[in-house]
């Protein structure tokens, strides 16, 4: 199958254009003028750009597809005002779905500081007002922080007296009960009182959540499910086979795994995909990296920070792995020679993850591209170190749009002014990949960019952009989100630009991207997707 892409401005590299480009065979066979490309023999078909964008198909290098899917057939409360809000959409769902949730109502996305009344996280109290009878439980939107209503705390067994969770804690009232927050690994205890969709729900999930990211031009996510979202591993390594293998799957899909313990870990190394797994070179789904978790949230304060918040001085968050626990998954991950990709936001988490990583490298330095997530809070010595060692960063521009409004508060203005250093550690000379972190912000690259870019929030503030001399251009952006997250999966030279012999994932955009006002970047859509050399969205 031949198709020419033709009266296009095709994104080649930085100011490099061409008009037209000919796909065969699932990869890019040519690039160059209308004449040359439509002269070829045996067009099968040819699409007329009229003039449009076309750039390479863009790669999400952290997300987590199966919580978004979720979140796609839950109540909708991340744009909730107050907590009375977040109740009354939730009584009317309760009211309206009581099949859905016959055994517990679990959603995503409350931020209290978004509430404009006031910004305390909800507890048990608010929630029993949406049920007494079946387990409430509602998670913050950055996956770090959740509240239950006390048929939850019941359901668990737990009181003043009981243990706190490994990895995370359950606050205790004034009454001296459990007031319902729960923190960091704590909410898996409690999201797990709720019956999880089957395999079938989840399918059906997979399937719609992959459709939107086509949709926004997103062509591959590596995304993090097994060991946060699901946990029987066996079952959901061959949930995806099967998908794949039966055609339903249409975006590249690489896994982050995520283990409990290390000798989980070595059992599937031994034993387990590690192993036995059977991924082609250029298959649409692959076997990726062991995800670790370092610390929390800025927002909810668990993020793990050297000098303690600023609006909350004796709190340094919480350091979800210990330093010997990090240790022995770094050396048996890189003795297997599995990558790791590990979530640090605060700079003691980034500080203590880079010390790990580094007592791994040999004279190869960071040959394994272990890679750090988010990053966000960094000074000027870590940023260089991180550089120096080759350590590759994912970070998820979009993130500013709510951290802008904090970051100054939780971490002092000089550390802000280092933080979300895109520009940088990009002059630096380090490997940068961009993602969303889907759920936490949509899966819509656009958005994303435009953070990137301007480095304002949705409403355009600030106005000059915030601590604008960390503002990228468009084509760095661009280049983070295709080369960059392909580097990440050390597939560089197979895709991620639009160049002969690299996967065929295009991306045709309604708006000159690289022209238009950037305060436009977050507003443009595609017009078509184009993954493995087969359109799978036209609009």
């Amino acid at each position: 199958m031949k198709i020419a892409l033709y009266n296009a401005k095709v994104y080649v590299e930085r100011e490099r254009f061409v008009e037209a480009v000919l796909v065969e065979d699932r990869k890019i066979k040519a690039i160059g003028t209308n004449e040359e490309i439509l002269a070829t023999a045996d067009i099968d078909e040819k699409i007329d750009c009229e003039g449009k964008t076309v750039i390479p198909g863009l790669n999400d290098s952290h997300m987590h597809i199966f919580n978004f899917g979720e979140r796609m057939c839950q109540v909708k409360i991340g744009d909730c005002e107050s907590i009375d809000e977040m109740i009354d959409r939730c009584k009317k769902y309760v009211e309206e779905n009581p099949d859905s949730v016959k055994h517990g109502l679990y959603a995503q996305g409350w931020n209290q500081d978004y509430f404009t009344d006031s910004d305390r996280i909800p507890t048990r109290f608010d929630l029993d007002k949406i049920s007494t009878e079946i387990p409430v439980v509602l998670e913050r939107i950055c996956g770090h922080i959740l509240t239950t209503n006390t048929k939850t705390i019941e359901l668990l067994g737990i009181d003043a007296n009981s243990p706190q969770y490994p990895g995370g804690t359950f606050e205790i009232g004034e009454d001296g009960y459990p007031n319902g927050i729960f923190a960091e690994n704590a909410c898996n205890y409690a999201k797990n009182v709720i019956p999880k969709a089957d395999i079938e729900q989840r399918k059906k999930m997979f399937i719609e959540a992959s459709e939107y990211a086509a949709e926004h031009g997103i062509t591959t996510v590596q995304s993090n499910d097994l060991g946060t979202i699901v946990f029987d591993y066996p079952e959901y390594f061959k949930f995806f086979k099967d998908i794949y293998n039966s055609g339903e799957g249409i975006i590249r899909y690489r896994h982050q795994i995520s283990f409990e313990t290390v000798e989980e870990f070595k059992d599937y190394i031994e034993n387990g995909e590690f192993k036995n797994g059977k991924y082609d070179e250029d298959s649409l789904i692959q076997l990726g990296p062991l995800k670790l978790f370092k610390d929390g949230s800025l927002g909810a304060r668990t993020a793990l920070v050297r000098g303690g918040y600023k609006d909350d001085p004796t709190n340094n968050g919480i350091e979800w792995m210990s330093e010997e626990v990090m240790d022995e998954f770094c050396k048996v991950a890189s003795d297997a020679g599995i990558q790791v990709a590990t979530h640090v936001i605060g700079d003691g988490a980034v500080e203590k993850t880079i010390d790990s990583y580094e007592k791994t490298f040999g004279q190869e330095g960071n040959k394994l591209r272990h890679t750090l997530v988010h990053c966000q809070i960094t000074d000027k010595a870590l940023l260089e170190r991180i550089a120096k060692l080759g350590i590759v960063v994912s970070y998820q521009p979009i993130f500013l749009d709510y951290d802008m409004h904090i970051v100054e508060k939780r971490c002092g203005k000089e550390l802000a002014s280092t933080s979300y250093a895109f520009k940088t550690l990009g002059d630096l000379g380090a490997k940068i990949a961009y993602g969303t972190d889907c759920p936490v912000e949509d899966c819509n690259p656009f958005p994303n960019i435009y953070s990137a870019v301007t480095r304002k929030d949705s409403k355009g503030f600030p106005e000059g952009g915030f601590y604008p001399e960390e503002c990228v251009d468009v084509y760095t952006a661009i280049d983070a989100y295709t080369e960059g997250s392909a580097y990440m999966e050390f597939m560089e030279g197979k895709k991620g630009r639009i160049k002969p012999g690299q996967l065929a994932d295009i991306v045709v955009l309604d708006k000159d991207i690289f022209t238009c006002d950037p305060m436009e970047i977050r507003d443009i859509l595609p017009v078509m997707t184009m993954i493995d050399g087969k359109i799978v969205y036209k609009k």
